[in-house]
């Protein structure tokens, strides 16, 4: 029988209906019917084993991370990367474990990938009450550190981009101190996410010690080679800050969220959460410095929550900024957030 994800199954149809009721408690019950399909067709079309296991072993290890990310969504998360092998001794470690504190602080939790080096520095700073670790299954390094062994908010991976998922879909910033390739592979992927829109904007922090040049460096790559190339434009450099203070570092994720609060798109339009309302003499001067970026006859106005916005009721009272982006330079985007927040 050939499944369809419409609902021309007939019989089958009426089994996964019964399935779901019986089971009870079935949230967006539309999704999980075609999650089932799904996993039928996979077993009607797919013989491999390996394929299925693959397949299996992800949707399981997608579902446990919502679980354990769910009691926690209105809790921001900052997403911290660096080097597993940093020494106890050496001052970046010292700078990390302060930057997990403060954060604490502030009212944020961190995510890490659980290991030693710079994972471990930032758990401690922020407690295990503050910290969740994304973990990852590895022959050598990738040992759980001894703040998160044992904590709920633990979870290992066997994939790696189940893991990146994890990272970037609960993180609400990121901030990356000097590492290894894994650092810079989780920095180029932030990067390209941020820069393409396939990830909402969100503050990216490049951690430098005092007096080091990890990250100047790496930024004067960008300059004389991506840039001067025209593999980027100058908007990229906005997607990103290089700071050397863990005080800079919390000052600029601060900054991001004293208005801005979420974004969504309603009907092709993107609309901004505040936590506080604009003036209309701001909003004009938006208008003014960001008519590049929006759609042809676009406008920006102020609203309330949109009736697509419905589902988000705890959300329902903030004030709303109604932008026509043209979903083209996101680096302009970021600075358009920035100015929101500094008017």
């Amino acid at each position: 029988m050939k499944l369809h994800f419409t609902k021309t199954n007939g019989t089958v149809d009426k089994i996964i209906d019964q399935l779901m009721g019986t089971a009870d408690g079935i949230h967006r019950p539309e999704y999980v019917r075609e999650m089932i399909i799904a996993a039928l067709k996979a077993g009607q079309e797919d013989d491999q084993r390996a394929d299925l296991k693959f397949m299996n072993t992800t949707l399981k290890e997608m579902r446990f991370t919502s679980k354990v990310f769910g009691p926690y969504r209105n809790v921001r998360k900052v997403t911290v990367f660096g080097s597993a092998r940093t020494k106890p001794d050496e001052p970046v470690y010292a700078m990390a474990r302060d930057f997990g504190r403060v954060l604490a602080e502030s009212g944020y939790m961190v995510i890490t990938g659980g290991g030693a080096g710079i994972m471990q520095a930032v758990n401690e700073g922020a407690g295990p009450e503050h910290s969740f670790g994304v973990n990852i299954r590895l022959p050598f390094e990738q040992r759980v550190n001894p703040v998160l062994e044992g904590n709920p908010r633990l979870i290992t991976y066997k994939y790696f981009f189940n893991r990146k998922v994890a990272f970037l879909k609960e993180a609400d910033a990121v901030a990356l101190f000097p590492g290894g390739f894994g650092t810079l592979d989780e920095a180029m992927e932030t990067l390209t996410l941020v820069q393409t829109g396939k990830r909402n904007p969100m503050p990216l922090v490049l951690v430098d010690g005092p007096g080091r040049t990890y990250w100047t460096n790496w930024i004067k790559f960008f300059e004389d080679e991506l840039h001067a190339q025209g593999y980027i434009s100058d908007t990229d450099f906005s997607l990103f800050e290089r700071v050397n203070s863990v005080d800079a570092a919390v000052k600029h994720i601060n900054r991001f969220y004293s208005r801005y609060h979420s974004m969504r798109y309603v009907n092709g339009h993107l609309v901004f959460r505040m936590t506080s309302v604009l003036a209309p003499r701001h909003i004009q001067k938006l208008k003014e410095m960001f008519q590049d970026i929006l759609a042809p006859a676009g406008d920006i106005v102020l609203s309330g929550p949109l009736p697509e916005e419905k589902d988000e009721t705890e959300i329902a009272h903030l004030p709303r900024l109604v932008v026509d982006f043209n979903r083209r330079d996101f680096g302009r985007l970021r600075i358009l957030i920035d100015a929101i927040n500094d008017f």
